[in-house]
């Protein structure tokens, strides 16, 4: 199961995880991350800092929108990940395509 949690900041969407992402449920993420977009809001910050498991349907959501955002002016970034999701966006070979901060702060600022 997967817990999201979408903040609006002033320059930024701001979407908090956690749980697990996988293929019963990653259609959720890709829901909430459709939604900001098409509501205009393309700078995005991923927190996941509380997701203990991520599948590449997971994986595939996050790629889909940040594809979406940057044909405009947009960015996903990504906040915190668990040193379990990290290794496996390294293995993806997704930490050279996603921009990856520390801290949901550092994310947040870095737009």
């Amino acid at each position: 199961m997967v817990d999201i949690k979408v903040s609006e900041l002033k320059r930024v969407t701001l979407i908090e995880l956690s749980g697990r992402i996988d293929s019963t449920n990653a259609t959720e993420l890709g829901d909430a991350l459709n939604e900001s977009i098409d509501a205009g809001r393309n700078q995005i910050v991923l927190d996941l800092s509380g997701i203990e498991y991520m599948s590449s349907a997971g994986l595939r959501e996050m790629v889909a929108a940040l594809k979406r955002v940057r044909k405009g002016t947009g960015d996903l970034r990504i906040a915190n990940p668990s040193d379990r999701v990290k290794e496996v966006l390294e293995l993806a070979g997704l930490d050279t395509i996603f921009q990856i901060y520390e801290t949901q702060v550092e994310a947040v600022g870095s737009f």
